[in-house]
């Protein structure tokens, strides 16, 4: 029974902290749009319009080319680590500047180094320090990479969907290369915490953490961050209420938290890994879809882009201003 309930700990463990990672870069990956006079005045310097700027939105050819190159980069992983031995790679001064720095920045930057400088210096690498780096990590993605829409969201992880199952099933690759690899692409949480807590002997034998791809996290964190920015779109045109219960939002992070807990009880179940993706996939996605047809918003929902409506009127505004300034010449 004890072991049960310490495997149920486990599980919600990792749900959770994939799960706070998810809603916290969603959040992350909204902008505000500030009135367009004000976004494209002449010399402003804004922090926030050059994080902007850093962002870069996947479609759907992108979206379509994206199981390729991960099974491209895996399979070379996996070769490199079956034929190669381990080689440490000197990298050459470089004298030329490649950052600017604002004042709060000097302060940060020391602050924000402890984390990797303790994970590279411990050796076993440390769990926790593991987990704050691959947390930061996934914010750090989900903030930068956003993908335009739902229909690319569902290329996306309609692809990824049939990678995993190939490459966890079909083959051994992703388990050997998730074990293999030292750094921080994946959460760890401790296998038996009632164990650590004395109450149950340790195991024989095994691992004594349990891990989750980053890719788990981050990639159906795009279709969930996505949902969250229609949500905000919806809101400014007066679509929806910001008491509304029934958010894309809300729906897609319920899915995403379903989805992976339905991964884990099949990996219990089963005693062999699962491809999360394989849960995550059709949760998420459908999660989204159900939504909007509950709300009778689908043909809007499924033929919006993400920042389409931003670019049309910044546009349209440029025009003006070139029709202007040719009246005046």
């Amino acid at each position: 029974m004890l072991q049960h309930i310490d495997s149920v700990l486990t599980y919600g463990g990792l749900v959770g902290l994939a799960s706070a990672s998810v809603y916290a870069g969603s959040l992350g990956s909204y902008k505000e749009p500030k009135p367009l006079k004000v976004k494209l005045r002449v010399g402003e310097d804004d922090s926030d319009d050059d994080e902007e700027e850093l962002s870069e939105r996947l479609g759907s050819s992108e979206a379509l080319i994206f199981p390729i190159l991960g099974s491209i980069m895996l399979g070379g992983l996996y070769l490199a680590f079956k034929y190669l031995g381990e080689y440490r790679i000197k990298f050459g001064s470089n004298n030329k500047p490649l950052l600017k720095f604002r004042l709060p920045s000097l302060v940060l930057i020391p602050i924000s180094a402890i984390p990797s400088l303790s994970f590279f210096l411990s050796d076993p690498k440390s769990a926790i320090m593991t987990d704050i780096l691959a947390l930061s990590f996934s914010h750090t993605a989900l903030g930068t990479m956003k993908i335009d829409s739902l229909q690319t969201g569902c290329i996306l992880l309609s692809g990824l969907f049939l990678y995993d199952i190939w490459w966890v099933f079909g083959t051994k690759v992703m388990v050997t290369v998730a074990t293999s690899l030292t750094i921080p692409i994946k959460l760890l949480w401790p296998r038996s915490i009632l164990t650590s807590l004395s109450i149950l002997p340790p195991p024989e034998k095994g691992s004594s953490t349990m891990l989750l791809g980053l890719g788990d996290v981050a990639v159906p964190g795009l279709l969930v961050a996505l949902a969250y920015r229609l949500d905000m779109h919806l809101r400014r045109k007066g679509m929806m209420k910001a008491s509304d219960g029934e958010t894309y939002f809300r729906a897609t992070m319920i899915g995403y938290m379903t989805g992976l807990s339905m991964a884990f009880a099949a990996m219990h179940v089963f005693k062999a890994a699962q491809p999360a993706l394989l849960y995550l996939s059709p949760t998420c996605c459908l999660s989204f879809i159900f939504t909007a047809l509950k709300r009778n918003e689908w043909k809007y929902v499924w033929a919006w882009e993400d920042g389409a409506e931003e670019e049309k009127e910044r546009k349209e505004w440029l025009e003006k201003q070139k029709q202007k300034e040719n009246k005046s010449s």
